[in-house]
């Protein structure tokens, strides 16, 4: 597997990481443990060194299962997970970045990663209750102190990026991106770029719509999450299959899936694009890795941006939506 360097902070990654979110909630049928934790061992030894988790994915299973699983490797492998949520109080659920809050929470991460520090720590969601400021900050007390090796941010604004970053470099920023979600490229990703802090792209593969193995018919079991997404309504989804088409005749050429183009796209971009592709299977783990090596032609990039597709349908819920900051 190639690597990538994580913007100016040097943090050096697999070019493709696991996102382990997907192992313990979301997308039903959730694997058993044993069978995520192989998945994880499985990422390891085909060459992945970048796994992506959080408090909130569970909560705390996910991160449990993912110290299990790299605990053997530790040393071998760049860990990311992410505070932000009130797991205690009168607003459980609600957003909480307080510093006694990052604090007792990246307590208890070290805990069930089974680690002395954490590589990359993000705040999952902006607070607007609590100056980035405040939380930039703390975050940079604990790498003083050694338990947290970088800082990054998921689904932030421009002028939060900004602001942190003036208190602790930003080594990356964690959101959603692929061809159907391409709204970072208007300020955010110039940004990343100026100030020189990576991009980790989530939902690569559009949440599973991209790999073209969900049509105008496809169900989901009741608690899966893209029951709550606009943009996998039956409607959307007819409109939205001028991706896949577009995505499947370039794989054709290619002699690729769909999957690996889409993820390529996203590699070409930028050499500090890093996405993180999540999966419950080992043979879309395999495919997912192969995509590192799939060399898209500029008529293929051409043909992308060309098409000038449009999606339909909004990419969260509106409850979800407001947890943004842009």
């Amino acid at each position: 597997m190639k690597t990538r360097a994580l913007g100016a902070e040097g943090l050096q990654v697999s070019a493709i990481g696991l996102g382990c979110m997907g192992l313990s909630q979301s997308y039903p049928p959730i694997p058993d443990r044993k069978d995520g934790i192989a998945l994880i061992r499985g990422a390891v030894e085909r060459g992945e060194t970048f796994f992506d988790t959080a408090q909130v994915y569970g909560p705390f299973t996910n991160e449990d299962l993912v110290g299990e699983a790299l605990e053997p490797v530790r040393d071998q492998v760049v860990i990311a997970t992410k505070f932000g949520f009130d797991f205690d109080g009168k607003d459980r659920g609600g957003l909480d970045s307080r510093p006694a809050t990052i604090r007792k929470t990246v307590e208890g991460s070290l805990k069930r990663l089974r680690t002395d520090r954490i590589d990359l720590l993000y705040q999952h969601r902006v607070d607007p209750a609590v100056p980035i400021e405040d939380v930039a900050g703390t975050v940079r007390e604990l790498i003083d102190e050694g338990k947290v090796e970088h800082f990054g941010l998921s689904e932030a604004g421009v002028r939060t990026i900004r602001r942190a970053h003036a208190v602790q470099p930003v080594a990356a920023l964690q959101s959603e991106y692929s061809l159907w979600w391409r709204e970072p490229e208007e300020e955010i990703i110039p940004t990343l770029e100026e100030l020189g802090i990576g991009f980790v792209p989530f939902s690569p593969l559009g949440k599973g719509f991209l790999t073209g193995k969900i049509d105008v018919d496809a169900t989901f079991e009741e608690n899966d999450f893209r029951n709550t997404v606009p943009r996998f309504d039956a409607e959307a989804r007819k409109a939205n299959r001028a991706f896949v088409d577009l995505l499947e005749r370039i794989a054709t050429r290619q002699g690729t899936t769909p999957a690996q183009i889409a993820l390529a796209w996203i590699l070409a971009q930028n050499p500090s694009f890093v996405p993180i592709p999540g999966t419950t299977k080992l043979h879309r783990l395999e495919e997912n890795i192969a995509a590192a090596d799939v060399e898209l032609t500029e008529d293929d990039l051409s043909e992308i941006d060309d098409a000038q597709i449009e999606a339909h349908g909004a990419r969260y819920s509106e409850q979800n939506q407001r947890m943004i900051d842009r």
